[in-house]
Order: C-alpha cells, then structure tokens, then sequence
C-alpha cells in the first residue's frame, strides 16, 4: 500500500502582528485573495502593511491603484504609519494608476495593462485598489456578473501562473460577499468591518475563506494606530482547555495566617476570586500575594484597571509590599488597562505577552468590575464569557490567576460577586465588615475551594503597615437584623487566652497539620522569619500548648490542645 507525502504550502508573514495566528502561519504564497469591507474599515491599510513587510527586489510588489485619485495622494496619508518605508517605493514597490484606462477603454484594456506590467516587473506581489471601482465601471445592467466572473477568472489564472500572491481590494457588505462572483474564485477571502457603539469604535477582521488553511474561525478585534494594524486573536475555549496544565502543588498567599485557612496555600492553576467593599483590603492582599510568588521564584504580572501603576505601588508600599522594587528587578510586570473601548482579547494578549516576557506564574486582575468598565459595550454584555476564555487560558498552563471585586456591603445576604461568575472561580475569599463592641472591624471567610480542604470559619484581619494579618476565629456569630440597615455583629472569643497574635498562627497551622517542623510551619503560615516561628513554638510549648516530639533529629512539634 503506497502512501502520498503531502507537500506542504509555503506561507508568507503578513507582518501584521496577530493575523498570521489567526492564519494559522501566514498567507498561502501564491495564493488569489479578496480584501472586503465598508469605508474606513482598514482595507488598504492592511494591504499597505503586508506589502511592504514582504517587498523585496527578490520579491518586488506593484500596487494597481483604481480608485480615482493619483497614487500620490494615498501615499501622502499611508506614509504616516511606521511600517512604510519609502526607501522601496519606486523600487521594490511601484504603484501603477489604472483609473484613467479604466474610464477611456474597456475592460479588456485594463487587463492587458496589468498583465503587461507583470510581465515587466514580475512581482511576487500584485494588488489591485479597488477591484470594486472596476465592477461599477463595467457595470451594464445584467451583463456585469458574467463580464465580472470572466475577468476575475482570468486575472487569477494568470496572476496565479505568474506565481504572484494577489489581492484584490474592495468595499463589500457582508450580504454582498455571498452573491459576488470573487467569492468562489478567490483563495482566501478577509472580512474587514467597524462599528460605532456610543464613543466606542469597534474593528473585527474575519477570515471569511482560507483554502488549504485551518484558521482560527469567528470574528477578532484589531486596532489602528500609528504602527498599522494589530490583530488580536480571539482566544477559544477549547484551545484554553486543550492546553490546560495543572502542575502539583500550592502557592504561598504572602498573607500571615492565611496559608492555614486554604490548606497550606492556593493550588497552581486555581483562579481565586477576593471579593469585599471598597477599603476592605483585596488590592493589598492581591499584592502580597505576588510578592509570596517573587519569593518563592513565581515572577507575577498585576493589571490594574481603576488606579494608575504608581499610585498602585505607592499604597502598597506603605502597606509593607515594595512592588516598586521587584518590578525593577523584573520579577513583576505593571499592566495598566484604562481605555473604555478595549475587548477582552485586546486584554489577554496585553497579558499573555507580559506572562511570557518575565515568565510569570501568577496573574492579578485588579479589578474585575475595572475590567468591565474598560471593555466597549458591544463587549459588556458578554462579559462572563469573555472572562471565562480569559481566565481559562491562563489557568490552563498552571498559573494562579487572582481577580478582585469590589461588592456593597450586605447585611442580610451573604453574596460574593454581583455577577454570576462564581463557576468561574475555584476559590472564594470573602472580605466584610463587621461590628464588635461599637466598633467597626473586618472579617474574612474562606467561602469556596474546589480542589483543596479549607478551615470555613469567619476570622478577624487587621490592615498594617506590614500588610494584612489574620487575627482570631469568631465565635456566636450572626448578622444584624434582616429589617434594618445595621452592619453584622458578632462575639470574638479568644480560643487560647494568652498568645500572641503569631503564636496563635503557629498553634492554628500545628493543629491542622497535627506534627510539623518549623520549616513546614514557616512556609504554612507566611510569617516572615523562621527564627519569629522558633520563638513561637518556644513559648507553645513552655505554656503547655504544643510539644516536641523525642526522638527526632530534625526537631518536630505536635499540638496538645485538640482541633475544635
């Protein structure tokens, strides 16, 4: 039984950062294309841009312009964007102007000038602006499709004989393309559109045909500025689960105490929702946790949506956690994401470019309701999904993703998000007020992990200059009545009177564990020294707390008190 070897196709680079993605490698050299779409969606801009990325004298381009106006005057507007090079025009690129033969002769008059041209330059390129004008030209009554079909197919065949990778430009609508003869002649067919929603502008490229390539389907988001057009792939669902890589083991959260209530820390690929009111501390704790990630090796990308980066690490600052210092180092990356007419791909590629230039392995979002705010509103209303692919892909590859939401404080429910996106998240941590005594403190509740045990009790934290600590339990706790506006109340009392605050931390971490070392009950509980966790344990077991076990060479402690 023989077997035939696939020859494959050779591809170009577009030079259009993000659309080779969606291409699956590039363009199919040789290949007859159609650049579709209204006025001013970017049709020869985005010509412009894979023309002169893949001019060459090896590889020369002619530009046929037939839209009416000289040559002159689109390069004077398309000179303005970084990738044209005027070094090559006249050389590598020649721009021919058809718009007067066109309107003197026929047709067939236009074709041989551009045949002739090719025969005399041979380029690699060939582009025609705008191969509509040409169809209105010989546009008379029902003659125009099958004229239109002819010159199409001849074009391509010669085009294509030549071996020239052509593209032909043209305002189409989407109902246009179906009925258009180009469409079954053409090789790839590329869908340009945008859309005014508010104050918002909205571009989506669409690969509407790829012959021989599998391409990334749907509609993706690309923006225009002065460097051309950048693509931003829109990232599946599926490519985020078929990637997914949960490694073994957990990641220090940075915060004193903390570590106890998850279990010994957060699970690597775990998204974690902080969630509280405004002043509760979830910026803070999302700092130190990636902090807790520099220190253990694990760089950390933050992006900030309400505040600019340097307020941002001023407060942290203050707060005990020196992002200042570790972004300088390159072990954390600033991302600040403010503009209202963003998409969510727009955001996972500003992302995923950060993770992979200091390869991080933990990724704040701060904050998810920012988030929204930032994104067009064409985006707004699907917006679970889009945080869904943006959580998954990043998930997917074993990074810790924290998001923080900024929820009213409720005192009759007990609610998290005022989204429904709960199914999104693996852990919950949520951040309330509470009064005590007349005065007003603050709780945090392990509400959800979905791949680990946690302690699910209600406990006081304090926000210091060393950032947020972890107090007692609390116990007879309830909330405030369901018929007034009051905050929820509660008891504490102290489960072992006469500890410190990081003694109790050690004791909380050694009944869980039931026996451990004083390097595991340093890494359980976050405290910063292990010489602080020694004294600890010191003092436990001179108050009858804890003991040391005999025998051991490396010294091992166990809890004498039970677990409650």
């Amino acid at each position: 039984m023989s077997t035939t070897q696939r020859v494959a196709i050779p591809l170009l680079p577009t030079g259009v950062p993000g659309f080779d993605v969606v291409l699956g490698g590039g363009l199919p050299e040789f290949s007859f294309n159609l650049i579709s779409g209204t006025p001013g969606a970017g049709k020869t801009t985005l010509a412009h841009q894979i023309m002169f990325a893949n001019a060459s004298p090896v590889r020369p381009a002619l530009y046929f312009t037939v839209m009416g106006e000289p040559p002159i005057k689109m390069l004077r507007y398309q000179q303005q964007l970084s990738f044209f090079d005027l070094a090559k025009v006249g050389t590598s690129v020649r721009f021919i102007d058809l718009s007067g033969l066109l309107l003197e002769q026929d047709l067939s008059a236009v074709l041989a000038r551009i045949l002739e041209q090719v025969k005399a330059f041979g380029p690699g390129i060939v582009i025609v602006d705008s191969f509509q004008a040409i169809a209105r030209a010989m546009s008379v009554g029902e003659t125009e499709q099958p004229d239109l079909r002819s010159f199409t197919q001849r074009l391509a065949a010669y085009l294509t004989s030549w071996q020239a990778t052509t593209f032909l430009i043209g305002e189409y609508y989407d109902r246009e393309l179906h009925t258009n003869p180009v469409l079954t002649i053409a090789d790839g067919v590329f869908q340009l559109s945008q859309q005014a929603d508010r104050n918002s502008v909205v571009r989506k490229l669409q690969v509407v045909k790829s012959r021989g390539q599998a391409v990334m389907p749907g509609l993706h988001t690309f923006r225009m500025n002065q460097a051309g057009i950048q693509v931003y792939p829109r990232m599946s669902i599926v490519t985020a689960e078929g990637e997914r890589l949960r490694p073994s083991g957990r990641g220090a959260t940075g915060v004193a105490g903390l570590d106890a209530l998850v279990g010994g820390g957060i699970p690597y690929g775990d998204a974690v929702l902080v969630s509280g009111p405004s002043g509760a501390g979830k910026s803070v704790l999302a700092a130190q946790f990636v902090a807790a990630g520099v220190a253990q090796g694990e760089p950390g990308v933050i992006a900030v949506f309400e505040e600019h980066p340097q307020e941002y690490m001023r407060r942290a600052h203050s707060l005990g956690v020196d992002l200042a210092a570790l972004e300088r180092q390159g072990s954390v990356k600033m991302i600040y994401i403010r503009p209202l007419d963003l998409s969510p791909d727009e955001t996972l590629t500003a992302i995923r470019e950060a993770v992979q230039q200091i390869g991080a392995k933990r990724v704040v979002i701060d904050s998810i309701s920012g988030f929204e705010m930032a994104l067009a509103p064409t985006f707004r209303t699907d917006f679970r999904e889009s945080l869904y692919r943006l959580v998954g892909s990043l998930t997917g590859t074993g990074i810790i993703v924290l998001m923080t939401m900024e929820i009213t404080q409720n005192t009759v429910d007990l609610r998290f998000s005022p989204y429904v996106i709960s199914f999104l998240t693996d852990d919950i941590i949520l951040l309330r007020y509470i009064e005590i005594a007349g005065q007003l403190r603050k709780s945090m509740v392990v509400v959800k992990m979905r791949n680990s045990a946690h302690n699910a009790n209600v406990h006081m934290y304090d926000i210091t200059d060393q950032g947020l600590i972890i107090r007692e339990s609390l116990q007879e706790y309830r909330s405030g009545n369901a018929d007034a506006a009051s905050l929820p109340t509660g008891v504490m009392l102290p489960l072992h009177p006469g500890l410190t605050d990081s003694e109790v931390i050690v004791l909380r971490a050694l009944i869980e564990q039931q026996q451990a070392s004083v390097p595991e009950l340093l890494q359980r509980t976050g405290i910063a020294e292990q010489a602080h966790v020694a004294a600890a344990l010191d003092r436990l077991t001179s108050l009858g707390y804890a003991a040391a076990l005999p025998g051991d060479t490396n010294l091992r402690y166990q809890p004498i008190v039970q677990r409650r």
